[in-house]
């Protein structure tokens, strides 16, 4: 899963970055309103997380374009703006939920996971495919009731592809959900993680359409 991170407070944006990379997601951390409206045109998100106080570009603004575009990208506020005219104010302008300043870590980790949830039609923290199962809250992997050892990349392709079991998923698809704007891609890094994951569950479950990409079997 790949998020955008809108954070203008370089202690807040640190440790949300650390806690978000820790629990497998990608993310992409933005600094400024301006920064985040570009981000959001031009890259696909499986959440962002937005302030409203930004410099150049004030939140609210950034995300009633969003939505102006028909952009459906779930969308948490993360603010110290309590007032409860502030919170209408974001939920009316198109935001999916609201967190206010401080916050729990853990909490916020549990309104994502819900808010990817509800975009992806799903109630359930568990994706299952042909017996496999990956819990996205305890990252816990598992076929036939025996535990399956992955790395954070090998979760990320897994997830990605199991999220939509039957479609053809491009490299560049895949690559999206491995890497932050900072990482550096190696040209076959997803070659490589599929075929970390074969050896794994073996070669039936994850099949290469050529010239296309990969496709979880349903």
């Amino acid at each position: 899963m790949r998020l955008l991170l809108v954070e203008d407070d370089l202690m807040i944006g640190e440790t949300v970055l650390d806690v978000l990379r820790a629990e497998h997601f990608a993310v992409d951390w933005v600094k400024d309103g301006a920064m985040a409206d570009t981000a959001l045109r031009s890259q696909h998100y499986d959440l962002a997380l937005l302030d409203l106080g930004l410099p150049k570009r004030d939140g609210l603004d950034v995300l009633r374009a969003l939505r102006a575009r028909k952009d459906a990208t779930p969308v948490l506020i993360v603010t110290a703006r309590d007032a409860v005219v502030d919170r209408v104010a974001g939920l009316n302008a198109g935001a999916d939920d609201y967190v206010l300043k401080p916050y729990d870590l853990d909490e916020l980790l549990a309104r994502i996971r819900a808010l990817i949830r509800r975009s992806a039609g799903s109630a359930d923290s568990t994706l299952e495919v042909q017996g496999l199962h990956l819990n996205s809250i305890t990252h816990e992997a598992s076929r036939g009731g025996e535990a399956i050892a992955l790395s954070a990349r090998e979760w990320a392709v897994l997830e990605a592809l199991m999220a939509r079991p039957g479609v053809v998923l491009s490299r560049a698809q895949l690559e999206e959900k491995l890497y932050g704007w900072k990482d550096e891609v190696s040209s076959n890094a997803v070659e490589v993680y599929v075929h970390g994951l074969r050896k794994k569950l073996g070669n039936e479950l994850i099949q290469t359409v050529r010239g296309l990409g990969y496709v979880l079997a349903k």
